[in-house]
Parts: C-alpha cells; sequence; structure tokens
C-alpha cells in the first residue's frame, strides 16, 4: 500500500467508504470533502444506486460492493459506518490490507471484538480510531475545568441522559443480528460520558434493559454505576423518547448542567448551567464543529503520526463496560 498523496503541506489521505449510512449522509461526508488533508476516492454500497447517490453529492467513485473497495490500489484508510455487528469482519479486513480504519461509534459489540480489531492494527501497524464525535467538542473539558476548579464542589454524582424518537419500521438498529439495541446505539453515549467525567474506574451496580419481544432488541434502558470513591453515576437511554440529550454534575456546593450535549451542530453556542445555592450563572460557550474536528484528528493520526484521543486502554475498558453493563441488567419486558 503506497503513501497518503502528495507531500508537505499538500498530502492527503486517500479514503474510502464501507456503506452508505444516514450518519455518513448527514454527518461524516460533509465533514470529509471539506477536510483539505482527506481525499474521498470512492464510496462502496451493495446496492450500486445507492454509492452512486452518494457520489453524486460528495464526490469519488461508487463501488458496487465493500470487498471491492478494499481491493483498490488507490487508497489508504476507510471508514465504516456500518452496523455495529459488521465493524469488526470489515475493520479487520481493512486493516489486514494495510489501509488505516476509522469507524463509527461503538468500536465493537464486545471487548472480545475489539481486542481483535486492535491486535489486528497493532499487527499492521495501521490506525485504528473510533468516531466517537461528541469528545471533540470543546464544551466538555469547559465542564471539566470547572469541576477541577471546586465550582461544584466535591462531586457527588453525575446523571445522563440520551433519547431519541421511536425508529422506523425495519429500521437497521432494530436487528439483533446486526448488533442492534439502544445500548449499543444510544447507550454508549452516557457511559462514555460517564468514563470522561468520573474516570474509567466505573462498577455497574445494576441496570434494566427493556427489551421489545417482536424487535428481539432492548429499546430502552438505565445503568446505575459508582466509582471507588462512592461518586455514583445514573444513565438513561433509549429510542422511544422525546429527544434529550443532556447531563449534570451534582456537587456538595452546586451543580452543573449541559443541554444538547452530544449532537450539538457546528453553528450552535452551547449554553452551560451553574446552579448553586444562592446564584443560577448561565454561560454561553463558543461554538465547536465536532464533526470537522473528529475528520482532522483521523488526518493527524494517518499522516503526522498524532495518536489517536482514545487510545487501546480506553478503547477496551469501554468495550468491557459495555460487556459489565449487559452481563448485569435485569431484562424488562
Amino acid at each position: 500500500m503506497s503513501g497518503p498523496s502528495g507531500s508537505g503541506p499538500e498530502r492527503a489521505v486517500r479514503i474510502g467508504v464501507l456503506g452508505c449510512a444516514d450518519i455518513a449522509w448527514r454527518r461524516v461526508l460533509p465533514a470529509i470533502v471539506a477536510e483539505p488533508r482527506i481525499r474521498l476516492v470512492a464510496v462502496a454500497s451493495r446496492d450500486a444506486a445507492k454509492a452512486r447517490r452518494f457520489t453524486e453529492r460528495f464526490g469519488g467513485e461508487p463501488v458496487a460492493g465493500y470487498e471491492r473497495l478494499l481491493d483498490r490500489g488507490d487508497l489508504d484508510a476507510v471508514y465504516i459506518p456500518l452496523p455495529t455487528g459488521l465493524h469488526a469482519r470489515w475493520a479487520v479486513r481493512a486493516l489486514r490490507r494495510g489501509l488505516h480504519v476509522l469507524v463509527e461509534k461503538p468500536l465493537a459489540t464486545s471487548r472480545a471484538e475489539a481486542a481483535v480489531m486492535l491486535d489486528t492494527a497493532r499487527a499492521a501497524d495501521r490506525r485504528l480510531m473510533e468516531n466517537f464525535m461528541f469528545l471533540h467538542h470543546g464544551q466538555h473539558q469547559e465542564v471539566r475545568r470547572l469541576v477541577a476548579a471546586g465550582e461544584i464542589g466535591e462531586l457527588r454524582s453525575f446523571s445522563c441522559a440520551f433519547g431519541i424518537p421511536p425508529l422506523p419500521a425495519g429500521n437497521v438498529r432494530h436487528r439483533a443480528d446486526l448488533g442492534g439495541g439502544s445500548l449499543l446505539d444510544v447507550g454508549v453515549y452516557p457511559l462514555r460520558a460517564a468514563r470522561l467525567m468520573l474516570g474509567p474506574d466505573l462498577d455497574p451496580v445494576g441496570a434494566v434493559l427493556r427489551r421489545d419481544p417482536e424487535l428481539g432488541v432492548d429499546v430502552a434502558g438505565h445503568v446505575l454505576l459508582t466509582t471507588p470513591s462512592g461518586v455514583t453515576a445514573e444513565l438513561s437511554f433509549g429510542f422511544e423518547h422525546a429527544y434529550r440529550s443532556s447531563y449534570a454534575l451534582w456537587g456538595s456546593a452546586g451543580r452543573i448542567v449541559l443541554d444538547r450535549a452530544f449532537t450539538p451542530p457546528p453553528t450552535l453556542r452551547p449554553v452551560l448551567r451553574l446552579e448553586k445555592q444562592d446564584l443560577v450563572q448561565e454561560f454561553t460557550l463558543a461554538a465547536d464543529d465536532q464533526y470537522g474536528a473528529v475528520v482532522r484528528s483521523f488526518a493527524a493520526a494517518v499522516l503526522d503520526k498524532v495518536p489517536p484521543r482514545d487510545g487501546e486502554e480506553e478503547l477496551l475498558g469501554m468495550s468491557d463496560l459495555v460487556d459489565r453493563v449487559r452481563g448485569c441488567a435485569r431484562e424488562m419486558r
């Protein structure tokens, strides 16, 4: 596999896309084509017409079939927005062909799958990066700064909710065989946010997953976590809700609340609320483009050998946490 095209500041990662998912259409491909250090070469789908629709908007060559895209000799990397249950299979195949991989969240359906993917990336000396876009937005760094500065005193608890309205019939996220269900789709956001704010040492002490017997997947869930020091996290998620995307940190002297935590558009100026006994303050933060930021980070990982934000330890730890939540969950119907 040849290196990224060009030299010096003109170098660009030649990327192909495996799958024509909605997240690619709405968020990631617009960011890719706007990034000068990445060049979209091809888009693959099992449906040739769908691949053409994507390339007519974003450029590149349409390819019928994922294997045919991997067999090309003009790529440095692939972006994989396929269903979660297909991430490991296609990421491993791409890595073994010498391609860097940007894969949609969550990285895998289990810690075992994540370990195979990371082992393959290490053996191939290729980058494997998970596309958890919210981590690249500056609003979370501001929350962490306020907590570290003691603005809410001793941290006591973290609460988070991420829910979306019911999905249309036949949606891929309803398919158990493709890694569907609310835990892997929306539940991973509150779990990852808890690790971001409370650290990696989290113990699931209880969970409930509500399973739809007709669909065969969980459609909602609640999780209780604790840290060794006794800080708790209460998480709720699902795709049978009115839209909600927020978290709060509650301490001995106050509370921080952040709305639009996970999917703020690039033009939005987030509002952070700091609540104390006799004072409520609202801070309007700078707008930030988390979609562009994650694409720039991937380009830097490939071209400049800058390690991705989340290394192997975090990726394995997050996958392990999902396993443990699933393992302790009480199932409701």
